[in-house]
């Protein structure tokens, strides 16, 4: 049945615990699949590149974030495909192919977790773990219509993950429903590390930079999710309103996330690339080698950027407010998309998908509607450390809507 969706590098490995607890555990019997990206004992991760798959032994041990799942009683079937060395958001991949999209066949899935996405959205796992730098678990959750969930940077251990670029690297997850996303988030957050804070949002802005940016058939189908999640924040108390979140224009923190971004891949995989010459797709090979052009000392304004960005936002949103804004510019492009096209369509998404990027802050992708027969999410981004109460909120706002 995999096959028939091309999500799966490796369908047939298969991972439980051997401890009695496990049986147990909040997962019990769920089973997952995992971006062939992470540390899994015995197994050699690809990162979605031939070369890189050559180049690299078998892993002595598995990574915790996996560990953590299989402990809870978690089964683990299948590693799924990613873009290469994770480079990109669209899904595609010139070596191994392109995953369906379950939800629109003709359109990209998304990536680069594309695999994952794609395994969650055709029924074939109950959930599934990516990785999302600059929008990699949020993107082709948009465009596939699950739940996609990217934690505060640092909350959820990435030790044995294949680094893009550390300063941003997240482990994430995708389901079909609110009530596993929040399930399995319970399991990978270590909770002595979240800040405790147990009192209810009370605040929802709409970023006004973020919605100029949607396309106008895309604004119009999130209109009515924007009332009835104004209507669930009010019934409680709560307040929402429009903001200004970005003077500088969102284009301009996007060029500091990429940049910054492209100076921290080149860093962990200059070394890599020079020795072993990897083929790579055009636009892969192309973000790679303009990576290589960046020096830091030029380009201290974008990580300055990225630090009063991240102030900005810890300070808006504190504990108590929410952040809402399209996950999307629009639903997924066509899977004929390329060249100037594809990569102005990049820009776009990247100027939503940095907001949580370059903040390290939780964010949360929710199917709500379609647009021509293509699904569109909704995003909502919460403060640092508030990932739990984001997951449970989204929780409650979903059981509300399906009533």
């Amino acid at each position: 049945m995999g096959s028939t969706w091309n999500a799966f590098m490796n369908e047939q490995l298969t991972m439980t615990s051997s401890s009695p607890l496990a049986v147990k555990g909040s997962l019990s019997g769920w089973t997952f699949g995992v971006k062939d990206v992470f540390a899994l004992a015995g197994h050699t991760s690809s990162a979605g590149n031939p070369d890189w798959l050559r180049t690299h032994s078998p892993a002595t041990q598995t990574a915790s974030a996996i560990q953590r799942l299989l402990e809870a009683g978690a089964i683990l079937q299948g590693t799924t495909h990613t873009d290469e060395l994770m480079y990109s958001l669209n899904g595609q991949n010139i070596h191994y192919g392109t995953p369906t999209n379950p939800q629109a066949t003709d359109r990209i899935p998304g990536g680069s977790s594309s695999g994952s996405a794609v395994a969650v959205a055709a029924g074939l796992r109950d959930f599934a773990i990516g990785t999302d730098t600059g929008g990699s678990v949020r993107i082709p959750s948009s465009y596939c219509g699950i739940y996609g969930m990217r934690p505060t940077h640092g909350l959820v251990p990435i030790d044995g993950v294949i680094p893009l670029a550390p300063g941003f690297d997240t482990v994430g997850w995708m389901a079909n429903s609110a009530d596993v996303l929040l399930e399995v988030g319970k399991v990978l957050i270590d909770h002595a590390e979240e800040e405790a804070e147990h009192s209810a949002f009370d605040h929802i802005y709409f970023p006004e930079e973020a919605w100029a940016l949607a396309e106008p058939e895309t604004r119009h189908a999130l209109q009515e999710w924007m009332e009835q999640i104004t209507y669930h924040m009010t019934s409680t108390n709560g307040r929402t309103s429009w903001t200004e979140i970005a003077p500088e224009g969102l284009s301009a923190w996007m060029t500091a996330f990429r940049t910054v971004q492209a100076l921290e891949i080149w860093e962990e995989h200059q070394e890599w690339i020079e020795t072993v010459q990897p083929a790579f797709g055009k636009d892969i090979a192309d973000r790679f080698d303009w990576a290589s052009t960046l020096r830091v000392e030029e380009n201290q304004h974008s990580f300055a950027l990225k630090q009063q960005v991240s102030e900005r936002l810890h300070q808006l949103l504190g504990t108590h407010k929410l952040l809402v804004l399209p996950t999307a510019t629009s639903s997924a492009p066509s899977l004929d998309i390329e060249g100037e096209a594809n990569e102005r369509r990049r820009s776009q998404t990247m100027q939503l998908s940095c907001i949580a990027g370059l903040s390290g802050l939780p964010q949360i992708s929710i199917p709500v509607t379609t647009l021509q027969g293509a699904p569109i999410g909704l995003s909502i981004i919460a403060g640092k450390g508030q990932d739990i109460r984001l997951l449970q909120w989204v929780k409650n706002w979903a059981d509300t809507i399906q009533k």
